[in-house]
């Protein structure tokens, strides 16, 4: 199974368990960034990310170029407050 179709199934998933009212704000909030403009703005696929440095799950600060000395890099960035 290629990765968009797991994205897709996990999308359909993900749509079955959430309330049709909670889905429709979710939507409406996705529409409401996208008509911002926030596209224009964002990393293309492909393009190279500025260094950055972070701390991990445990404090401890890490730079994305003492991870990218292992290897490919994936990072992932999560919305709201700690």
């Amino acid at each position: 199974m290629s990765l968009k179709e797991k994205l897709e199934a996990a999308r359909a998933l993900s749509a079955s368990r959430i309330a049709p009212d909670t889905r429709a704000i979710m939507e409406r909030a996705t529409a409401d960034l996208r008509a911002s403009g926030i596209l224009q703005r964002v990393a293309a696929v492909g393009q190279v990310a500025p260094a950055f440095a972070a701390p991990n799950y445990d404090g401890r600060t890490i730079s994305s170029n003492e991870l990218l000395a292992s290897g490919p890099l994936v990072a992932s960035f999560f919305r709201g407050a700690w």
